[in-house]
């Protein structure tokens, strides 16, 4: 079980994921973007249809006739109102590759965006299970520092009664009430630092943090080995795979821009009418036909645009090779933090052991005269810090454990088993692929 769910009041960290995911600003406009990216299919697919346009037209004309007298002389004036009205369409046949290389260039395209739409819900998710455990890793150092405070305190009012009675000294007073000053200081800094996290976790959530409960590390979705996880991470990482779909979208811009050397092919026709000309009162023409471009020469240009296309094909092979690259160093990272959490857990867990029981036998030692007030301070210190780093050993863990999940590539919705409703791209692209005409968007915008 990847979760320690506790009570139906408390909030435990998959009701904090699935909050982050529904409802965070980053991946709302990545899925946004994701949208946006599916209307290139349709705009490419659109250079192959039909252009269809109509035309209207209307106007005033004066037409004046001088006769000589031998005609009976005077003047004669011709009104006409000429008007017209017509239809045209385009219809491409054939246009050098560059319709289906631009469809493919634009499904490539969407294949990148959603890939990038995943990198955006493991950060977001990454960064709600980051602020869940730091929240968690502070309320747990202030309670430390609150119960140093109290025992510090009380080693103070221990201090002075043994001096009011001749059994202690100045210095033992003046020690005790350093360490305990000392406490107080760090207990303010540790509720401030609280706040910054209770703060981080509403900007990763979007709701403040109630009562949390614990959270296990996510082991069931580790490989087994750090050579499994390299390997895993090099064909699910999203940051890997956009830039593989990256690399095809320019190699389609390339075929695209070549298409531009290439006949062009299309079918025109048309047809009009005219009204009230002066030579006559009605005249209709039609027309249909093929028409064949053939590129010669075009100032040069074309064929910079292909060799540009080439040099950033080029660019975007070498930033895969980065993205490798980059993700294995992520992967051997997150897993060396989560193994150095591992052994400092244990570690520290018998530290703390130690730390309790030389510190309950110190103060007794102290109570024979054995110990010095000193002694007993020294070693509240010692215990203290042996539990804060425990503290911090714990969160490590967990949190380098959605680390290694998020450099693999599979810190997602569905490996996590989120109760929240799934977010599908596939749905909208479905929904605006084949749509020739429109202007409201899917959801009604």
């Amino acid at each position: 079980m990847a979760w320690n769910i506790g009570s139906a009041a408390a909030q435990s960290l998959s009701e904090a994921l699935a909050l982050a995911y529904a409802s965070h600003p980053q991946l709302n406009a990545a899925r946004a973007q994701t949208r946006a990216a599916d209307e290139g299919i349709g705009i490419a697919e659109g250079a192959g249809r039909p252009r269809i346009n109509g035309s209207a037209s209307i106007g005033r004309s004066y037409t004046g006739y001088g006769y000589p007298d031998i005609q009976g002389g005077g003047n004669r004036d011709f009104y006409n109102t000429p008007a017209s009205i017509g239809i045209t369409l385009v219809q491409p046949i054939y246009a050098g590759g560059q319709i289906a290389a631009g469809i493919a260039q634009a499904e490539a395209a969407v294949r990148a965006q959603r890939e990038v739409l995943r990198s955006a819900e493991q950060t977001v998710l990454l960064a709600a299970a980051t602020g869940f455990m730091n929240v968690i890793r502070d309320t747990a150092l202030v309670s430390l520092q609150e119960n140093n405070v109290k025992f510090l305190a009380e080693q103070v009012r221990a201090a002075k009664d043994r001096f009011g009675v001749g059994e202690g000294t100045q210095t033992d007073v003046a020690q005790a009430e350093a360490s305990y000053q000392l406490a107080v200081s760090q207990l303010n800094a540790a509720r401030a630092q609280l706040n910054a996290s209770r703060a981080e976790f509403r900007q990763a959530v979007g709701r403040d943090p109630g009562k949390l409960t614990g959270a296990d590390a996510i082991d069931r979705l580790l490989p087994k080995s750090m050579e499994a996880a390299v390997k895993a991470a090099q064909s699910e990482n999203p940051q890997i795979l956009a830039g593989v779909h990256n690399v095809d979208v320019a190699t389609q811009n390339v075929k695209y821009l070549e298409g531009a050397l290439l006949p062009q092919v299309g079918l025109q026709g048309s047809a009009s009418r005219s009204f009230d000309n002066p030579s006559y009162k009605t005249l209709n023409n039609a027309s249909v036909g093929v028409s064949v471009t053939v590129p010669i020469y075009q100032g040069g240009g074309e064929y910079a645009k292909i060799r540009q296309a080439k040099e950033t094909l080029g660019a975007a092979r070498i930033q895969v090779d980065l993205a490798r690259d980059t993700v294995r160093a992520n992967v051997v990272a997150a897993w060396g933090m989560l193994q150095a959490a591992n052994a400092s857990i244990l570690a520290y867990k018998a530290q703390v052991e130690a730390s309790q029981l030389a510190l309950n036998g110190v103060i007794e030692e102290q109570r024979v005269g054995q110990r010095t007030t000193l002694d007993v301070l020294n070693q509240q210190t010692a215990l203290i810090n042996a539990r804060s780093n425990l503290v911090n050993a714990e969160r490590s863990r967990v949190v380098g454990s959605f680390q290694l999940v998020a450099a693999v590539g599979r810190l997602d919705v569905e490996h996590l088993k989120l109760k929240v409703s799934l977010y599908d791209p596939g749905e909208h692209a479905e929904a605006v692929r084949d749509k020739w005409i429109g202007l409201r968007t899917p959801d009604g915008r």
